[in-house]
């Protein structure tokens, strides 16, 4: 198991992924630039590539993570056209740091047809992916369902994918949070959705998982994490998560809040922990 948390980048990219090493992770996840502004950044490649080395020597995989403003369904021509430079930006440096790729949250769309919000989605990923040469993904995550609920369910994720023109480019980020929150899943052990996940060709595109616990009930559509062990899902249902075969050696990245002891150290050993459990 690739266990693993959000790492600062302050002090450069081979720093943020010496910190995760220094934790014991094997896995970690970065915001590539501001994570308040679609600000195209001109990056330090030196770094970047320094970041790279060090995790191709330590076996540690990491992720990236667009910013917020981030909305591939936005109706806005404008918006959409600085949410795909900066998304090109943040796959270059994803790629320059050795990265699996770039997670991106669904889009919402709050217009009257969410047809419209779709078609954005699909143009905007087509858009991208047809200027991208790399090897690095875009990582499309499921949502809460807080904002809108777009994007809550396989059939939709699978559906999109499918619809784009470089499907090999897409894969997918799956959120315990987000997954439990919109109703999808009830926390329980051996559960239906990911059945659906297989039906549907979801699961075998799944290239990392954001291992949070979820402070609110099952179809709450709130989106507030929780330390794990610490919220609404069933610990016996996290312990199974870590263990679906298809996610073996996938990255399972924390967003967690560290419980006020001021490190995720002590989550990453429960994971560890539960991960060791059959």
């Amino acid at each position: 198991m690739r266990h693993g948390c959000h790492v600062s980048t302050r002090g450069g990219y081979r720093a943020a992924a010496a910190k995760a090493a220094a934790m014991g992770a094997r896995s970690y996840q970065y915001f590539p630039k501001n994570p308040r502004s679609l600000s195209v950044k001109p990056f330090d490649h030196a770094d970047a590539e320094r970041c790279a080395a060090f995790c191709a020597a330590n076996d540690l995989q990491s992720i990236a993570h667009t910013p917020y403003p981030t909305n591939l369904a936005a109706a806005d021509l404008a918006q959409r056209s600085r949410t795909v430079e900066s998304l090109l930006n943040d796959l270059d440096i994803a790629e320059s740091c050795g990265s699996i790729g770039v997670v991106v949250h669904f889009g919402v769309y709050k217009g009257v047809d969410p047809l419209v919000g779709y078609r954005n989605i699909i143009a905007s990923l087509d858009e991208v992916t047809a200027r991208w040469n790399g090897q690095a993904k875009l990582l499309i995550e499921n949502q809460a369902g807080d904002h809108a609920p777009m994007g809550t369910t396989f059939e939709e994720l699978a559906t999109i994918r499918s619809l784009c023109q470089k499907p090999e480019s897409i894969a997918y980020c799956l959120d315990s949070c987000h997954l439990f929150a919109s109703g999808v899943w009830k926390g329980e052990a051996d559960a239906q959705w990911l059945e659906t996940a297989r039906a549907t060709d979801v699961l075998p595109h799944i290239a990392a998982v954001h291992y949070n616990d979820c402070l609110y009930p099952s179809g709450s559509r709130k989106d507030r994490h929780a330390a794990i062990g610490k919220g609404m899902i069933s610990t016996e249902g996290l312990r199974w998560l870590l263990q679906v075969p298809e996610l073996e050696d996938k990255p399972f990245v924390l967003e967690t809040p560290t419980d006020g002891v001021g490190s995720h150290q002590p989550q990453l050993q429960l994971m560890m922990d539960w991960g060791k459990q059959q």
